[in-house]
């Protein structure tokens, strides 16, 4: 795990947090929520936290899944998943719901920035950047890569960091870059074969990974999660972070209650609204990406050249682009 230092968070919410009142005066009858999460460590303790706070705990049963797994469940299982509430990418609620139908519609209101279908409630943000050990650079006599497509030159062989996107989303926010300027045929696959060649052995399955290695000097250049460079930077360490001049492109986490008709768990709706209303303050520390209108960041978490991909963001999409980026067809 990473330390995570106190980041500098506005916030001017329009909607009021939920408090303990509520929970805390149920009787001991009350049916336990069963929550299937693919949060980061960072983000359940943030939830189950709060949650713990307005008087749940002991009421909840949290599972924790890998985002690729907890996705194939929802697409699998649909209304007849055990779980009563899911915090999830967003693109996979949309593909479960789309298949399934399987969400109800929130009763509590939400405004995020970006318009969203009325079955979930962003609770989360990232964003993904090229990462750099400064020192590496300097001994190695590497030139400073400005654009994601750069990392094709041979002279980074060995010497780059990648997320495999079959284990993480995170990669999916590189190969967004790729295909977005380059294309999927020819010139963005012939693109995206190099970089992942230059790669080698350090194709990591968890979005971390080559925050990891790029720390420990194992190679200088690596492609994760821009908040967590961004800190280590802020805390002396030689660590440096550059936003690919094809743009960022972002990837949402939210919270969503299964529809399983009479038998939907009454507790549900309200845990959503307390995870999505009294946890943001302290997720949008830990992930500091403006989701609702109010929220400010630090400035050098503030990303200037923010990208929407041109295509819905689908689970069918996400295994178009693990294709592509293993250089297969299909």
């Amino acid at each position: 795990m990473f330390s995570f230092k106190t980041l500098m968070v506005s916030l001017a919410f329009g909607f009021t947090l939920v408090g303990c009142s509520s929970a805390a005066s149920k009787d001991n009858s009350i049916e336990e929520v069963i929550i299937y999460s693919n949060a980061d460590e960072e983000a359940v303790e943030v939830i189950q936290e709060v949650l713990d706070q307005a008087g749940y705990e002991g009421q909840y049963i949290f599972q924790s899944f890998g985002t690729g797994e907890l996705g194939g469940r929802l697409l699998a299982e649909g209304k007849n998943t055990e779980a009563d509430l899911v915090t999830m990418s967003s693109f996979y609620l949309e593909s479960a719901q789309a298949k399934h139908s399987m969400f109800k519609e929130l009763a509590f209101k939400v405004n995020p920035q970006v318009t969203v279908p009325n079955y979930y409630a962003p609770i989360l943000s990232f964003t993904g950047a090229m990462i750099l050990n400064t020192k590496e650079m300097a001994v190695q006599n590497l030139p400073r890569p400005t654009s994601a497509r750069d990392l094709a030159n041979p002279v980074y062989k060995n010497k780059i960091a990648m997320v495999d996107p079959n284990g993480s989303s995170t990669g999916w926010l590189f190969v967004q870059n790729i295909t977005s300027a380059y294309g999927e045929n020819d010139e963005g696959q012939k693109i995206m074969n190099s970089i992942r060649k230059n790669a080698g052995p350090n194709l990591e399955l968890s979005g971390s990974g080559p925050l990891k290695k790029v720390m420990a000097g194992e190679v200088p250049i690596g492609f994760g999660m821009r908040h967590q460079a961004v800190v280590n930077k802020d805390e002396g360490l030689p660590i440096d972070y550059i936003d690919p001049s094809e743009g960022n492109y972002t990837l949402s986490e939210s919270v969503a209650v299964i529809d399983k008709g009479n038998k939907t768990n009454q507790n549900a709706m309200e845990i959503a609204e307390i995870i999505t209303k009294n946890a943001r303050p302290q997720l949008l520390e830990i992930y500091p990406n403006v989701v609702y209108d109010g929220e400010t960041v630090a400035p050098e978490n503030q990303v200037k050249n923010v990208k929407t991909y041109a295509e819905p963001l689908t689970a069918e999409l996400l295994d178009k682009h693990r294709a592509f980026f293993h250089g297969q067809k299909i």
